[in-house]
């Protein structure tokens, strides 16, 4: 493609070379650059990639896009473009050489603190028993016609985004639903990207690390449901949710959703039960019984919000509740590993909030037959103040405590595990502190009991624990197998 369609629509400064140069493709990794490639330079938070320019251009790169003046280039023979924000060139030249695939595809966007990956799945279920063709984009991958691609961010780069978005129109997709994260939204991943939709779950106290307050962390949220195009949906129980309502200034339709204040789509008549839960579900449509094999309160509300979201795109309330309840779970999300060798169960869920790790006890607290026991820790160079308070509930609700490691990152583990200490000492539950991961759910594992319950919180879907800089391979679902020697 043409340099200058490339940059199209965009404000910039030609600082040498011409615009009028093919270009093979965008990239902001140096060392994924080739011959004739256009270079993003990208200020990150700890790698500044105008310091990475030479080895773009060694490399083969005819085109440099900087925000700010770097003197080595000027003796290269490539093509210097200055803008104001290099993250937003790189969202606006990405929709452009991919063909502005958003478009052309009915995309829904999901934020909130929790149940974005829950929803996404029971949408993407609902519009396929509707015969459509839709993908997703969220955390545990991007899914594209049956095929999975790994995913590094919730949200991916608006590079990755856009490169996704223009492969599922190739291969016949009309719609996707797309986990949005506070990230994206406030660094520009989901700028130039057209959502039809936009679906809000809930704001509880996370990644304050990166946002420093709520107010921020409600802001960036809130960019979504000004993008949209058709429907926003939003969760009037909540209490930012209700903000929202008043605080969106974009003149699209909204569809409410809850249980406890008046909503267009609400559930009555919740009974919970060890498969599930039952409900009627509300809807300007009517009403339809839903029998859910998910478990727990927060289930309920990702079912609304999907059913919110169907209703926006005038599926009919028997394909919503053939596709509600064909969900048997998602990965990493309360997925339910029974023992029967030692008649336990051991529940692997992706809490790491804690809204999100007291909804799932509290779920918990709704069957278990034995003791609670949680395996849990909170992850390093992340928001410290949610620490004693992820403590202090885990105590609130669980018989046992077992404290322990959760990506440390660059923190000292042990320090990580004294600051959850703080909160679980003023609850009522026995702990014990153990930094090694597996030694901590082995020693679950050994001591439980027929009928306890063991969660095992905050890693979920992932795979891996993050140790300084190092990725190390860390399954928890594989890793429990292997102790129970596969002992269904």
């Amino acid at each position: 493609m043409k340099l200058s369609e490339i940059i199209m629509g965009f404000d910039y400064n030609i600082l040498k070379g011409s615009i009028d140069i093919d270009i093979t493709k965008i990239e902001h990794d140096s060392r994924k650059v080739s011959k004739g490639d256009m270079f993003i330079a990208i200020k990150g938070f700890s790698v500044d990639g105008h310091n990475f320019i030479d080895e773009a251009i060694n490399r083969g790169a005819n085109c440099v896009v900087v925000e700010k003046e770097v003197e080595t280039i000027k003796d290269a023979n490539v093509t210097c473009i200055k803008v104001e924000n290099t993250l937003l060139a790189l969202a606006k030249y990405s929709s452009n050489y991919y063909g502005k695939p958003s478009e052309k595809l009915s995309l829904i966007g999901v934020t909130g603190t929790n149940g974005k990956t829950s929803i996404t799945y029971l949408i993407k279920r609902i519009f396929e028993e509707d015969g459509k063709n839709i993908a997703l984009i969220g955390t545990l991958g991007s899914i594209i016609n049956g095929e999975r691609i790994e995913n590094n961010n919730t949200t991916p780069e608006s590079l990755v985004i856009q490169k996704h978005l223009r492969k599922m129109l190739d291969n016949g997709n009309k719609y996707c639903v797309m986990e949005v994260s506070s990230h994206a939204l406030d660094l520009h991943r989901v700028d130039y990207v057209r959502f039809q939709v936009g679906i809000f779950t809930n704001l509880t106290e996370d990644h304050l690390d990166y946002h420093k307050t709520m107010e921020n962390y409600y802001k960036s949220k809130l960019k979504l449901f000004n993008m949209t195009t058709k429907y926003n949906v939003i969760n009037c129980d909540d209490i930012y949710g209700e903000r929202m309502l008043k605080d969106i200034n974009n003149n699209v339709p909204i569809l409410t959703y809850g249980i406890n204040k008046k909503c267009d789509i609400y559930a009555t008549d919740i009974n919970y039960h060890t498969d599930g839960v039952d409900f009627k579900l509300n809807t300007p449509k009517g009403i339809i019984p839903i029998n859910m094999k998910l478990l727990g309160l927060f289930n309920v509300y990702n079912a609304l919000a999907a059913a919110s979201c169907a209703i926006a795109y005038n599926i009919s309330l028997p394909v919503i509740k053939r596709g509600i309840e064909s969900i048997t779970g998602v990965r990493g999300r309360f997925e339910v590993i029974h023992v029967k060798s030692k008649d336990i169960d051991v529940i692997i869920d992706y809490a790491h909030t804690p809204d999100g790790l007291e909804k799932v006890l509290t779920t918990i607290d709704q069957f278990a037959q034995g003791r609670k026991i949680v395996v849990f820790g909170a992850g390093g160079n992340r928001d410290r103040e949610k620490r004693p308070i992820m403590g202090e509930i885990a105590a609130k609700h669980a018989d046992i405590c077992v404290v322990t490691s959760d990506n440390p990152r660059y923190e000292d583990p042990d320090k990580i595990i004294q600051d959850i200490l703080v909160g679980v000492r003023r609850g009522k539950a026995k702990y014990v502190a153990i930094t090694d991961r597996k030694e901590a759910i082995k020693y679950a594992i050994d001591i439980a009991k027929p009928k306890d319950t063991i969660l095992l919180a905050g890693k979920g879907h992932e795979a891996y624990i993050i140790i300084k800089d190092k990725v190390i391979p860390f399954d928890e679902k594989k890793i429990v197998m292997e102790m129970i020697g596969n002992g269904k």
